[in-house]
């Protein structure tokens, strides 16, 4: 096999790995967030900012949002299972973030005292 040949050969497997690389899933990228109304406000303020980045996982950070306090809640019966706590700082891929993005957006979602938002399916 000439040199050419075997240079074509080499950058269209090059190629073709890179290209199925891309199209793995974010293996650092969170599956579900767990978030509450005041979280999901800072994250939808945030979100044009989040989505503008370059990369192809977009680390988002809500530690420094302003969470409701000083209300005390309403006591919940025995039978209420206790709320999950929301995710501070989690990884997303773009597309998994304009998902969250659309999720949060539905007004069927109740988000307080907590809501888990399914991100695997996500189409």
């Amino acid at each position: 096999m000439s040199n050419a040949l075997r240079i074509v050969t080499l950058a269209a497997g090059l190629l073709a790995v890179t290209s199925a690389l891309a199209a793995e899933p974010c293996g650092l990228c969170a599956r579900k967030v767990v978030i509450n109304g005041a979280l999901a406000a800072c994250f939808l303020e945030r979100y044009p900012q989040l989505a503008e980045r370059d990369s192809a996982a977009v680390a988002v950070d809500l530690a420094d949002c302003e969470e409701e306090r000083g209300v005390v809640a309403a006591l919940r019966g025995p039978a209420s299972p206790p709320a999950a706590t929301p995710d501070l700082r989690f990884m997303l891929s773009l597309s998994q973030l304009a998902c969250l993005k659309q999720r949060l957006e539905d007004p069927a979602v109740k988000l307080d005292p907590s809501a888990t938002i399914d991100l695997d399916s996500c189409g």
